[in-house]
């Protein structure tokens, strides 16, 4: 099984027909839902699935937890999102990627991310932190 971090397809396409709005207070929900080594995301994986998603732990359910966006920006030509980092507090779990998906849009696939192994949180706290909010290291950039 393998986990292949990538921006799906389908989102890629659904940008072009309006699916996705990032605007921070009236735009869409999205989430990130937490993913055992078991699972297959890559490229093609178009939707959420419980299949091979971490089972509950302290504050981690299924399906993830909301993300706080920040709202679109561009700079030098290049258009970016940021999401706040999420924790989840009073876990036990081990998870080896997460996918970023859209609530409000049928559960649409935004992102997947590979961790590069498992991580382990034991009665702690695990956090997913993202990169920068910059041209060169947000989450999500499109440049032409």
């Amino acid at each position: 099984m393998a986990i292949t971090q990538a921006i799906p397809n389908s989102f890629k396409s659904q940008l072009l027909t309006g699916t996705h709005n990032f605007t921070a207070t009236t735009g869409n929900v999205f989430k990130l839902a937490l993913y055992t080594s078991a699972s297959v995301m890559s490229s093609a994986t178009t939707s959420f699935s419980t299949t091979a998603e971490v089972a509950n732990t302290g504050q981690y359910v299924t399906g993830g937890g909301v993300l706080v966006n920040i709202s679109p920006v561009v700079s030098s030509g290049v258009a970016f999102i940021d999401f706040n980092d999420i924790s989840f507090t009073g876990v036990t779990l081990t998870a080896a990627g997460a996918l970023i998906y859209n609530t409000s849009s049928s559960n649409a696939a935004v992102a997947v991310l590979d961790f590069g192994g498992d991580k382990t949180a034991t009665s702690g706290t695990f956090t997913v932190q993202f990169p920068a909010d910059t041209t060169s290291a947000a989450i999500l950039r499109i440049s032409g």
